[in-house]
């Protein structure tokens, strides 16, 4: 995020789009966006930015005639978050909030835990804005989690807290 930031930085609206483009995963091809393959209207996405529908057009023709732009956001693609709909698969769904997303081996040893306890994991995902304090992993696991689980999971390595959804 930080090297779309910095190309676009004298255009704070068109970093505020470029920044919804990348949360969603919507695709700029040759001007036009795209959630996988459906096409976005200018005007539903200037609504999401709560900015004007030319904002909107500006950014995508900005970032299709740039190719350092273009590389990045012609690549995205959204992907699925089981988190929300977890208990309705008879899931657990859980966010962990590092106390530095810098540290390694959170992940490993999160799932060294749910490994260890026989559990499975479903999904896991990383929350990354380019903003290292606000960056979280949300995971997906087969069942209900036990308290002494959870208490594993707190005490991993640059884990500050877990949070069960």
């Amino acid at each position: 995020m930080d090297r779309i930031t910095s190309m676009l930085k004298r255009y704070p609206s068109q970093r505020k789009v470029a920044k919804k483009l990348l949360e969603y995963g919507i695709r700029v091809d040759k001007g036009i966006a795209y959630c996988g393959d459906i096409a976005q209207t200018d005007a539903a996405i200037a609504r999401a930015c709560e900015v004007d529908r030319r904002i909107v057009r500006t950014t995508l023709e900005h970032i299709s005639a740039t190719p350092q732009l273009d590389s990045i956001f012609s690549k995205l693609k959204p992907m699925l978050s089981m988190v929300d709909m977890a208990e309705e698969i008879n899931c657990s769904a859980l966010v962990i909030i590092p106390t530095d997303a810098r540290v390694p081996g959170i992940i490993a040893d999160v799932t060294t835990v749910l490994y260890n306890s026989g559990i499975t994991l479903r999904q896991a995902m990383v929350s990354d804005d380019g903003e290292w304090d606000r960056a979280t992993l949300q995971i997906v696991v087969d069942g209900k989690l036990q308290e002494n689980v959870i208490m594993l999971l707190k005490s991993c390595r640059g884990v500050a807290s877990v949070l069960i959804k």
